[in-house]
């Protein structure tokens, strides 16, 4: 189990003095680690029913886009096999729905520059704020950011539910331990020929995590902080570039629902907010 590893070098870089300050100045990063992986021994569907269908109608309530499906009946039974039913009932699309039949090379292409963005860019700028002695910051973030994490793991299990694409493929039922899906990503994998998000989805516990979408938090939390700490502009600013080309990836390649992002944003928000709220009571009051 990857978290016993983690913990065993944590408690190594512990015990060496030379080391105990980094061990302690890195310990949100472990927390967040050891608190992912540790999800996998008490899966949220274990806790909570699994939502397919009210999430997959709700998006297409509010976001549904009207079409004729007998225009796209062909595209839509290779597409989306498990939903088509529904479209042709609803003569309405879902945008993820849309996105897997309308979608072009340089978007695919873009959608997988995006997300790989998502982890390494946050880990990076927190590094980055480590390295360059800026260590306030580097600590506000940090915890800025593991806070949002253990709230957005609180909301998989209060309410576990499906991506776009499970509806899509397999339909409105819950097949538990089904495996994890690239989706749209997987014409970026197709087009380098580089396995890159097959290697990363397809080991992937458990995919009744989709709210709220902490693929759309990550990078609001870290653009948030390079503003605060008064990052160079540009830096800001192509963080910025990038949280939005993730919420639209999120979305164009069918691994999240327009709701799942709006949630992820107000997750993010939430957790900046809260963490910046105690971090000021506990400095004003010593």
């Amino acid at each position: 189990m990857t978290s016993l590893y983690l913990i065993f070098v944590f408690a190594l870089m512990l015990a060496w003095r030379k080391t105990r300050r980094p061990a302690v100045f890195f310990l949100p990063w472990v927390l967040f680690a050891v608190t992912y992986d540790a999800m996998r021994l008490y899966p949220n569907y274990r806790v909570n029913a699994i939502d397919v269908s009210s999430l997959y109608t709700t998006e297409k309530h509010f976001f549904g886009i009207e079409t004729d499906p007998t225009t796209w009946r062909q595209q839509l039974e290779v597409a989306c096999p498990g939903s088509a039913a529904a479209i042709v009932r609803a003569r309405a699309l879902i945008p993820s729905e849309y996105f897997a039949i309308h979608h072009t090379p340089a978007a695919d292409f873009m959608a997988g520059i995006f997300y790989l963005c998502w982890v390494p860019v946050p880990i990076g700028f927190a590094i980055y704020l480590y390295a360059t002695r800026r260590r306030h910051w580097f600590l506000r973030f940090s915890w800025a950011f593991l806070l949002v994490n253990w709230l957005g793991f609180v909301g998989y299990y209060i309410h576990p539910a499906a991506p776009p694409w499970y509806a899509m493929h397999y339909g409105f039922t819950p097949i538990l331990h089904t495996s994890g899906n690239v989706a749209g990503l997987g014409r970026w994998d197709a087009m380098t020929g580089l396995p890159v998000f097959h290697a990363l989805y397809g080991k992937n516990a458990n995919v009744f995590a989709a709210v709220p979408s902490l693929h759309a938090a990550y990078m609001l939390v870290t653009t948030i902080y390079a503003a605060m700490s008064r990052q160079r502009r540009y830096v800001t600013g192509v963080f910025a570039f990038i949280c939005v080309g993730i919420w639209w990836t999120a979305v164009y390649t069918g691994h999240h629902y327009i709701i799942d992002v709006l949630l992820g944003i107000l997750t993010a928000l939430a957790g900046v907010c809260l963490w910046e709220w105690a971090y000021r009571f506990v400095t004003r009051h010593h």
